[in-house]
């Protein structure tokens, strides 16, 4: 039996690139958004930034509440399958408020459309989106986020939350899979 050569990978945007970038995005955000609101973070692949951005916002001076909401479209794969499905329940906490969704990758537009669309049906004021990375040239639905970390050219990503089939989350850098 064959066995499968390991994957490699090669660092787009090191960890300290990455934190610096986080930092900026927490004081454009943070200068942007009106007090209160609320952080609504997609999983798995958006905790790290999550994470890091409540911090930086904190150090911005800002105080959001933070919601998470569990979608998925990938699956283990490297394609998306086309269709985004919640997993698990929708917060409760996001009628009437400001909210910013945040996303790790803006890839077709499917995902960040679905979940904002669904946040306005459970009565979230104002949306907002976030992405740390920002692949236009698959844009399927949808347009820009208000806010984006990288713009990357069509490449499988992976770290700082990112996986391939559940692995390479762990990584403090954003890294392509090749």
């Amino acid at each position: 039996m064959a066995v499968a050569a390991p994957e490699t990978i090669e660092v787009l945007f090191d960890a300290a690139t990455v934190s610096r970038r986080v930092e900026e995005l927490a004081n454009e955000i943070g200068a942007a958004l009106p007090e209160p609101f609320t952080v609504v973070g997609l999983l798995k692949g958006a905790f790290v930034l999550v994470a890091d951005l409540v911090r930086a916002l904190d150090r911005a001076g800002r105080a959001p509440r933070v919601e998470f909401l569990q979608v998925s479209s990938y699956g283990l794969g490297k394609d998306s399958s086309g269709s985004v499905k919640v997993i698990g329940g929708m917060p409760d906490s996001v009628a009437g408020q400001a909210v910013l969704l945040v996303d790790d990758i803006q890839d077709t537009g499917r995902t960040i459309t679905f979940t904002r669309q669904l946040l306005a049906e459970h009565g979230a004021g104002r949306i907002w989106t976030c992405a740390l990375l920002d692949k236009p040239s698959r844009r399927v639905v949808g347009g820009d986020c208000d806010f984006t970390g990288f713009v990357i050219p069509d490449v499988f990503v992976v770290g700082y939350g990112i996986d391939y089939a559940e692995r390479f989350r762990h990584l403090p850098f954003i890294a392509r899979l090749v």
